[in-house]
């Protein structure tokens, strides 16, 4: 019985901890990327995409943390994109690098005012390959304190 108990426990412990942590990510973390050049068949040409390095690999599919300025891209409120800078300096206007912006996937779509400074906790996803995507997706994002 006492065996029952204890893993009974574990399990409690595990599932309310484990799953309710999430890393807290910096842009500095995230745009410390390199770059390596491939050839696109879509374009017929070279691109270049980001090569990341191991700490940002353990990451993929884990539960993170971003805080940054809100640019909404979607009227349905599905899909924004997080950025490090406000829209005035944002990586469109030519201000910074490509990964200093990341594509948020909400679990509950709502729309967003244009520079909101606000955080974000979901899944994280890397993107190396597809050129119609930003380098990380942060999927089924809710937005947190």
């Amino acid at each position: 019985m006492y065996k029952t108990l204890f893993i009974a426990f574990v399990v409690f412990c595990c599932s309310s901890t484990f799953s309710q942590t999430s890393v807290q990510l910096s842009w500095a973390t995230l745009q410390d990327i390199e770059f390596k050049s491939k050839y696109v068949k879509e374009i017929e040409g070279d691109m270049f995409f980001p090569s990341f390095p191991s700490n940002i690999l353990q990451l993929k599919g884990k539960k993170v943390t971003v805080k940054g300025f809100c640019v909404p891209v979607e009227k349905d409120g599905k899909t924004l994109a997080l950025s490090a800078n406000s829209y005035a300096n944002c990586y469109f206007c030519g201000k910074s690098g490509p990964a200093s912006v990341l594509t948020v996937k909400l679990k509950n779509p709502k729309p967003y005012k244009l520079d909101a400074y606000i955080s974000f906790t979901g899944i994280l996803k890397l993107n190396d390959n597809d050129i119609r995507e930003f380098y990380y997706i942060l999927e089924d994002a809710v937005e947190t304190n």
